[in-house]
């Protein structure tokens, strides 16, 4: 029999030994979020920093560690960040020149990698080793799976406080190169402040939600609110891309029992988790929860299969065709598609199926508004026109999937902000969108 604690201890070794061992020109890949592994991270960057390093790219999706190649541009053509969804410091260093950006699908992510990427290592934050020789993802399988099968290497950061996701992506330490410990308490999503847009917003979804729905839910306050407003309702399912603690509220007061699902019934099903320590203890060990690869979850063929799916997404602006920008200020790049068109279209696909897209009227004070004639010139159509179901804003909700040009922008003026309402309405006739 193997005795896996000896495989462990001989491949265990320290962040900076371990950094020692990467090459210039490598590329090496992470999954999104808590998957990544910050110590290996900050040991290449220290690397970098002597001048011992050039060339060397690393993939990154929603980061949510302060990666030092994403924080200014020092390291630029040492040690750069390619993000597939950037947010936080990811975003700073593809406005500034200093990171790449590739454009896809969530969905897509796997077989992009499968088909045009090598990596000379995987980097993934792991639990601690089960008695069998294995180590959970833990939070995130979103595109593991697709990078452990092009890797030459695959480092492991094995953390105690990743929580031990008994139905999600496991690897076995002999696929394992090296192991690095690096204890640390998870990053936490920041608690959502509930306003009063959001709140009236999320009301005005959850009334469109019957009780057996299964939810998709995006991230911010307005998500948060409809997650809140849904106490009250009755045999909820999940299907979601990002797992929520407004899922596990709705869990705990028994609003979702999953019992209504026509797939995975009895399962909230994810592809990664992002949130409070309460999320993480509740993945720990639950094999309630299924923790699975995004070309899965996020597959509309997959989604749709479940009755009455609704999902839950944001945008920037929308114009009067419906067009949704979900990503860009203009030219300036904010995030990535991320998974907003695969649950529009699963959710649309479903029996009894909704989608919303749902943002407070305006912008800066109630100086701008989010509808607009045109979106704003060099913004990113997230959600096309022919895809786009429900908008939502404080003022009600406009049903735009199946209705003429001119029905959309009457509904559109109808839920935009009074103070813009006529500068709309005269824009839309010159236009001759409104007969």
């Amino acid at each position: 029999m193997t005795n896996y604690s000896e495989l462990y201890h001989s491949k265990l070794t320290t962040a900076a030994e371990l950094a020692s061992r990467v090459e210039s020109g490598w590329t090496l890949g992470m999954d999104a979020a808590l998957a990544q592994t910050p110590a290996i991270m900050s040991a290449l960057a220290e690397r970098a920093g002597r001048d011992e390093l050039s060339g060397v790219k690393v993939q990154t999706l929603l980061d949510v560690y302060p990666f030092e190649f994403y924080a200014d541009n020092v390291l630029s053509g040492k040690l750069n960040g390619v993000s597939w969804f950037s947010s936080g410091g990811a975003r700073k260093a593809v406005n500034g020149g200093y990171a790449d950006f590739i454009p896809s699908y969530y969905r897509d992510i796997p077989g992009l990698i499968r088909s045009f990427y090598e990596y000379d290592a995987f980097c993934v934050s792991v639990s601690p080793m089960d008695k069998h020789g294995y180590f959970s993802l833990a939070t995130t399988s979103s595109y593991s799976q697709a990078m452990l099968g092009k890797a030459r290497r695959v480092f492991v950061e094995v953390n105690k406080y990743q929580p031990r996701a008994v139905c999600g992506m496991q690897i076995h330490v002999s696929q394992v190169d090296a192991i690095v410990e690096h204890d640390a308490p998870l990053p936490e999503l920041p608690p959502v402040k509930l306003d009063e847009v959001s709140v009236t917003i999320g009301n005005l979804i959850a009334e469109q939600i019957p009780d057996g729905a299964c939810i998709q839910l995006g991230i911010g306050a307005i998500p948060d609110a409809t997650g809140m407003a849904l106490k009250a309702k009755h045999d909820l399912g999940i299907h979601t891309e990002m797992f929520t603690d407004s899922m596990v509220e709705l869990l705990a007061c028994g609003a979702v029992n999953n019992s209504k699902k026509q797939i995975h019934p009895g399962k909230s099903v994810t592809t990664f988790a992002y949130g409070s320590k309460r999320i993480y203890d509740y993945i720990d060990d639950n094999p309630a929860i299924e923790i699975l690869p995004v070309d899965y979850v996020n597959d509309p063929n997959v989604i749709c299969q479940n009755d009455n799916m609704i999902s839950i997404n944001a945008a920037l602006e929308v114009d009067l065709w419906g067009q949704v920008c979900a990503e860009s200020v203009g030219t300036k790049h904010m995030s990535g598609s991320g998974g907003q068109i695969d649950y529009v279209r699963g959710a649309c696909q479903s029996k009894g199926g909704k989608s919303f897209i749902a943002f407070s009227s305006t912008a800066k004070g109630g100086t701008i508004s989010k509808i607009k004639p045109i979106l704003t010139p060099g913004a990113v159509c997230t959600t096309s026109k022919n895809d786009v179901d429900y908008i939502v804003t404080e003022y009600g909700l406009a049903h735009l999937r199946g209705h003429s040009l001119a029905q959309r922008a009457k509904q559109l003026i109808a839920i935009a902000h009074p103070d813009f309402r006529d500068e709309l309405t005269f824009e839309a006739k010159k236009r001759g969108i409104m007969i």
